[in-house]
């Protein structure tokens, strides 16, 4: 075939499409990188890989693919329906391939990328294929669910934390006797109850709703409910796990006695320790059996100050079979493992790093120690090895690990490499707000909790408020072009792969609930009260919610008690208990049904994205396979509309 060299500006060439016969059909160009236009769609490196175009039928002169200053023929290689598809193979190096098309129909000529047609060459985004990263298949489109534990169901009431069992944060640990009560505006030191025993009870409750793995909140032995301050990285905690040996004594009203006589009798036992542990495998073994993954919550940028490595409350001191804390003798063997600013002095008096500057949360220094590195590597295959076989981890304020950039990248390659060793099939999904792609280049993480390219782009559209309730912007409320703009700029930064397994929330344990942000108020459980979270919150916007995390790209992770109509300001309100025996049934059924579309339709899970609509209030897309297309309409204004829309 002839190819013409064109210097044309962009009116001219859009001017050639009243000449061609026949007109260049701009709406049947497609290519992006899922398993339909690039075979395998996660090629290794030094491999071929076949990429495929589709045109309309008989519509183009030729395509080509152009890969940095190679340029590649595709050929012609079947039809179906309206469409052409051409296809080329490429040999696959190691390193990043970009790549983009070039289409030819009569005197004009375009380009096509990954923020689709462009008319100038030097406008194009090119594709970007990350040969060698590979990520689990069975996570891409998982319909997954996040249980904060203490909060979601009593299983054994003989692990509970009792009142006064111990001293954290300036009083003492409190049991909740109401299930149904709110959580309070300091709400660390309060206990539900909730344990992996009622997880392991609910399992056929999560097998029908259609989950396909569950993600914990943090398990590890910790004096707070939430557990992002671990004390102990190799025991799940007993107070959710099991307590086979108790004793000790619950503290009196004296101000000076804050010894946790009872808690360390019960957190450092190894008979309930080991018990604990036994536990959480048991719970592994049984949710495989329903088809459902368990991911863990990994908390290894800081530790608690409880930890057996700082040991600052002096839960350690004394206990048998443990080493002096760091914050308890400067010839502890972990005194490396944390920055002290004051090291003449001792005891050391607070005088650590803490992340964010909370004494509680003493930063770890593993530029410090490489034992310390060691040891968190060795957790790190531990817990998706048997017996424990967990499916992966999630991992917390990720970006933050470290003292520097480089050696944070440095340190999740080394995590990355032992955890695929241990289990080839684990995922490692990372906590990260802003632009993720320096850790999603197949070296460290798979993927990331969705915030930019779901969660706000979502909420900011059906709801026009910010994500802690912090907010609202009228602006935003209905703004589709707003929302594609987002959507389509932050999809960008992603892998396909990563792309089809970020975890898509609408609410989770540090945010606002979903539901609570359709009420448009502005505020906090301290400012409005827990009660201003349930008035005036419009289901209908939860639904058309629903609706999106289940049709859109990625894996749809529900956060316990959304689907039962559970409603709560940002943290701690979002913490709310499950709301058993008070759930909403029709919310839960509408769950279920989007569900089961979702599962049952593979375009959901894996397929292309085409946006068809974007108008104040009005969102339509496409997601299409080879075998099947979906077309999803949303309607945020308060009236009823008509459209017609060309597929």
């Amino acid at each position: 075939m002839d190819y013409y060299e064109h210097d044309l500006d962009n009116s001219r060439k859009l001017s050639y499409l009243f000449d061609m016969r026949p007109v260049l059909n701009f709406k049947a160009l497609f290519a992006d990188m899922t398993e339909d236009y690039i075979s395998p769609q996660e090629p290794d490196a030094f491999s071929v890989a076949t990429l495929r175009f589709r045109t309309g039928r008989n519509n183009v002169d030729g395509v080509i693919l152009v890969q940095g200053n190679e340029r590649h023929r595709m050929d012609p290689v079947s039809s179906c329906g309206e469409f052409d598809y051409y296809e080329t193979q490429i040999l696959v190096e190691d390193g990043i391939l970009s790549y983009y098309y070039e289409i030819y129909s009569g005197r004009l000529t375009i380009w096509y990328g990954r923020k689709g047609i462009a008319l100038k060459e030097e406008e194009i985004f090119p594709f970007r294929l990350m040969p060698g990263f590979s990520i689990p298949d069975w996570c891409k489109g998982a319909v997954m669910y996040q249980i904060y534990t203490d909060r979601f169901y009593n299983g054994d009431p003989t692990n509970d934390v009792e009142s006064r069992e111990y001293f954290y944060l300036g009083d003492c640990a409190e049991r909740v006797t109401d299930w149904d009560s709110y959580p309070s505006p300091m709400d660390v030191r309060r206990f539900y109850g909730g344990d992996l025993k009622g997880v392991m009870m609910k399992l056929p409750y999560l097998k029908s709703l259609g989950v396909e793995a569950i993600y914990f909140n943090p398990l590890f032995v910790s004096p707070s409910n939430h557990k992002y301050d671990s004390q102990d990285y190799d025991y799940i905690d007993p107070h959710i796990g099991t307590i086979i040996k108790d004793g000790g004594s619950l503290l009196d009203d004296t101000t000076d006695n804050k010894k946790a006589t009872r808690y360390i009798q019960r957190t450092t036992c190894k008979e309930n320790l080991e018990a604990s542990n036994a536990l959480f495998a048991s719970l592994v073994q049984h949710a495989h059996e329903c088809g459902i993954k368990v991911i863990l919550d990994g908390v290894f940028n800081h530790c608690g100050s409880f930890h057996k490595w700082l040991d600052r409350e002096e839960i350690y001191e004394g206990a048998e079979g443990y080493e002096k804390g760091a914050y308890i003798s400067k010839d502890s063997p972990y005194k490396d493992y944390f920055r002290f600013q004051n090291v003449n002095s001792w005891p050391y008096n607070g005088s650590y790093e803490g992340w964010w500057g909370h004494d509680t949360l003493p930063k770890l220094n593993y530029e410090g120690s490489e034992e310390l590195c060691q040891y968190i590597l060795n957790v790190a295959r531990k817990w998706v090895s048997p017996p424990y076989n967990a499916d992966g981890w999630r991992l917390d304020v990720a970006a933050d690990l470290g003292h520097s950039l480089g050696f944070n990248h440095e340190f999740w390659k080394r995590f990355r490499a032992a955890v695929k060793d241990a289990n080839r099939n684990a995922v490692i999904i990372a906590e990260h707000y802003g632009d993720a792609k320096e850790w999603l280049k197949g070296g460290e993480w798979d993927t990331v909790m969705n915030y930019d390219a779901f969660m706000e782009p979502v909420t900011w559209f059906l709801t026009g408020m910010q994500k802690h309730s912090d907010e609202y912007r009228p602006d935003l409320l209905n703004n589709a072009d707003a929302f594609w703009g987002t959507m389509e700029g932050c999809r960008g930064r992603f892998s396909m792969g990563s792309l089809l397994s970020a975890m898509n929330q609408l609410s989770n344990h540090d945010h606002s609930r979903f539901l609570t942000r359709t009420n448009h108020k502005i505020g906090r459980i301290n400012t409005l009260g827990p009660s201003a979270a349930e008035q005036d919150v419009n289901k209908a916007v939860m639904r058309e919610a629903v609706l999106i995390q289940m049709t859109w790209p990625g894996a749809p992770t529900i956060y316990y008690g959304d689907e039962a109509g559970l409603c709560g300001f940002t943290d701690p309100d979002s913490r709310r208990p499950y709301p058993w025996g008070n759930e909403d049934f029709e919310l839960m059924d509408f769950h279920r049904a989007c569900i089961r579309l979702h599962n049952e339709n593979r375009e959901l899970r894996t397929g292309s994205l085409m946006k068809l609509m974007g108008e104040p209030g009005i969102l339509a897309y496409a997601r299409f396979n080879q075998h099947g297309a979906s077309v999803v309409m949303v309607n945020n204004n308060n009236f009823p509309i008509e459209r017609t829309i060309s597929v």
